[in-house]
């Protein structure tokens, strides 16, 4: 999802394989574009770039006009680092259990507090990472807005931007 949110955000033309993460991601067909089996999985010119992190970078870096990377090496870095905690530590809390899933957001919310944006102010790669994955656990943990108030004001924030609006809306047709 968050791949597919950039790609609308940066205008990038782009052919989706619509696919179910249950049946499409074991497909020996899918296994010749990613042996890991895992989304997302974004070929460019006969590449193919793996995990959120790396594909976001990769927009953002391909489209500057996008604005999606923060400006400066310490910018980048820090949508990096927020990447990293992302992929590191709030994804895979999901199958540490719930104590563990509230532990890791609010961490989130404590790295948030106080910032519209993860980095420097501004909508960037790090904001498309972090709402998706809030995005994805929020019910299915029970994550109480009032618990997360940063999170969930960048998750509203999110929820009014016409690339988010399209994702959601086209994924919603893959998944039915």
């Amino acid at each position: 999802m968050a791949t597919h949110i950039a790609l609308n955000e940066v205008g990038a033309s782009f052919e989706t394989r619509p696919l179910t993460l249950q049946k499409g991601t074991r497909t020996p067909e899918f296994l010749e574009i990613n042996p890991n089996g895992k989304v997302p999985a974004l070929v460019v010119d006969g590449t193919v770039l793996t995990e959120v992190a790396g594909t976001l970078f990769y927009l953002a870096r391909a489209f500057p006009q996008a604005g999606l990377m923060p400006a400066g090496v310490l910018g980048e870095a820090e949508a990096v680092s927020w990447m990293s905690f992302a992929a590191s530590t709030l994804h895979p809390a999901a199958g540490q259990g719930p104590e563990r899933v509230a532990e890791v957001w609010r961490i989130a919310e404590r790295k948030l507090a106080g910032k519209e944006w993860c980095v420097a102010g501004k909508y960037s790669i790090a904001d498309i990472h972090l709402f998706r994955l809030y995005w994805r656990f929020k019910d299915r943990f029970g994550l109480k807005p009032e618990d997360h108030p940063s999170v969930q004001a960048l998750h509203d924030r999110m929820l009014q931007r016409a690339a988010v609006k399209k994702t959601i809306e086209a994924e919603a047709k893959i998944s039915t």
